[in-house]
Formats: structure tokens, sequence, C-alpha cells
């Protein structure tokens, strides 16, 4: 009866929730991209890493704070929308834990350091592993082409060639080239996430 009542006030309030796991590989930027749309600015970060991580509870979301290593959560409001963003580290031993996050989430934020050319294969391959999971088969993926302002970086068409994203047919997707630390091309990322949010409804 109250998730009833909770429902019925967030339709007539107008605000809508959604879930978003943000993920790539280790250094693209994750943890920056998190508190630059939180804050506002640019904090100083450390690798996100997972020693000893557990992953969200079944029951819900809201629940499970960080109180373990391996992640950080934070709800950003934007557009009467509020986003409850989960950046989980990206370390090769830590990759294998992602599947704990699955579960009820609406869109994917997958990160990638337009700048390193070495690993953007691997950077592929994660995602394609992450997109045959049954839990994902519903979510929406975003992809940000970050560190934009780097002289070497690939552009979002280079980045869509080298991801395979035109493979995916029967999925909602988006690229955006992003400057984690000027905040380019993050907003645009999210009004991209809210409308999808709002065509689902």
């Amino acid at each position: 009866m109250g998730n009833i009542f909770g429902n019925l006030l967030k339709s007539l309030i107008g605000k809508k929730e959604m879930r978003i796991l943000m993920v790539g590989l280790d250094a693209a930027g994750k943890t920056t991209i998190l508190y630059k749309l939180k804050l506002g600015e640019i904090v100083t970060t450390i690798p996100t890493i997972g020693k000893g991580m557990a992953g969200p509870c079944n029951l819900c979301w809201g629940c499970c704070l960080p109180t373990y290593p391996g992640f950080n959560v934070e709800t950003v409001e934007y557009k009467n929308i509020s986003f409850t963003v989960w950046d989980v580290g990206g370390q090769d031993k830590i990759r294998p834990l992602w599947r704990h996050y699955f579960q009820n989430t609406q869109g994917l934020i997958f990160v990638v350091d337009s700048n390193d050319r070495e690993r953007v294969n691997e950077a592929r391959e994660e995602l394609m592993r992450m997109l045959a999971e049954d839990e994902l088969r519903d979510a929406v993926l975003l992809v940000f082409a970050n560190k934009q302002d780097l002289p070497n970086a690939m552009n979002a068409a280079e980045i869509t060639d080298k991801l395979g994203l035109h493979s995916l047919r029967h999925r909602n997707w988006y690229i955006q080239a992003t400057c984690a630390t000027s905040g380019d091309g993050l907003y645009e990322g999210l009004d991209w996430l809210a409308n999808q949010l709002k065509n689902k409804k």
C-alpha cells in the first residue's frame, strides 16, 4: 500500500527515477565524470578498487550504501529526473563482479578513454560481454567517448566503429564525445538518457 501511495505521489510531483550503471576500463574517467555531474567540479580520484567488493542486494538499490570499496554511488538530479549512478571499478580483476550490479539497471553508461588506442579492442570485448547478459537486455546504452581534450583522441565516429556499435540492432544506443574535466558533453548524454526514460513511460 505504501508503494502504491509513493508511486502515486511521484506521478503527481512529476519526478522520475532512473538507475544507471557506469562502467568502463580502468582510468577511463568514470569517477571524474560522476563527481563532475554531482558536484560540478573536478575531484582528485584514486582507482576504484574492489577488494572485498559485494553487489547491491536483490531487494532494492537505495538501501545499499557504499560501505565497502569498489564502487561509488551518487544521486544526480537533472531535469526533474533523479539518476542513481553506480560507478564500478574497471580493473581487470574487478570486472567479473560487474554482473552483481546488472539487476534493475535501466541505463548503461560505458566510458571509453578515447586516447587509449591500445586498449579499445579490450573495451569492445568487455562491452559486448556485458550486453549479452540477460539482465541488461532492456537497458539503453550511452557511450561516453571521453578525454576528447587530448590531441590523439579518437573521435566519436572512430569509437563507434572500434566498439562495433552499429551491430547493436536491437538496442537503443547513443555515443557522446565528452571531456570529464571540463564537463563538455556530459549533460548532452544525460539529455539522451532522460528522453529514453520518458519514451518508455
